[in-house]
Parts: C-alpha cells; structure tokens; sequence
C-alpha cells in the first residue's frame, strides 16, 4: 500500500490509470466513459435540434432555444436513456449506483448543464461537474 507521502496516494482512493477505473467502467468500448470527442458532438447535435425547432415555432428566440434544449434534455434522458445527440452517438446516461435514473437526477444535471460553468469543469473520470452533483455517468453503449 503506498505511503500518504506517496504523491500518487490521496486518501483512500488508489491512482487511475485511465478515466472511469475508480468507477468500475472500462478502459475501452462499451461501458467505458465517454470521452470529449463524442460529448461535445453529441451536444452539437443536442443544440442543432434545439435551434431548429425553436426558429420553427419561435423565430429562433435564443431564451426559447434554450429552454426546449433543456426539454429535450429533460425528456429524453430518463426515456431513452440519453439525449438524442448522445444516443446518436453512441452514449448513453446511468446512473453511478445503477437502475434507473429518475426523474430528479435529469433535472439536476439539465439545470446545472444549461448554466454551462459546471458542465466544463470535469474530474480525472472525465464526468463533469453536472454529472457528478446528479450523480451520473455517461458512457459508451
């Protein structure tokens, strides 16, 4: 066991070698954690879709493009699993204790992504902030 002078020790967590080790996912393929690569393509996608249906049906107001991205945040993930741009890209979201997750954990991580600070700020697992307060992780299907 490596002494708490070890600078590789912190606590009682051990170093990871990869993102999601500490979380019991794997290095790579399905179940592992999803990388920037394929989060931030299935957020384009998120907002392409957002974007379109606020020009059609509010002249594409920037508050209205915002909250129907927060609604197809908020639908989708407890229903599919994730949200469109993350299911199209092959992600999807659990919940870090398993099961389903709820109605409260989507809200949560829709809130605090809409903010956006949160959603940038991200640990060695690669979850962000909004990920780690829902207490979620996405991952490769």
């Amino acid at each position: 066991m490596p002494s708490s002078s070890d600078p590789r020790h912190f606590g009682d967590l051990a170093p990871s070698s990869y993102p999601g080790e500490r979380l019991g996912a794997p290095q790579s393929g399905p179940g592992s954690v999803a990388r920037p690569g394929r989060r931030i393509l299935g957020l384009i996608i998120d907002w392409a879709i957002a974007s379109l249906l606020s020009f059609a049906f509010f002249h594409y107001d920037g508050w209205a493009t915002l909250g129907v991205f927060a609604l197809l945040q908020y639908v989708f993930i407890p229903t599919i699993g994730g949200s469109i741009g993350h299911r199209i890209v092959g992600l999807r979201l659990v919940a870090l204790n398993g099961g389903w997750v709820g109605l409260w954990r989507p809200l949560v991580r829709t809130v605090l992504l809409c903010i956006v600070v949160p959603a940038v700020v991200w640990d060695s697992d690669q979850r962000g902030f909004h990920d780690k307060v829902a207490g979620t992780l996405l991952l490769r299907a």
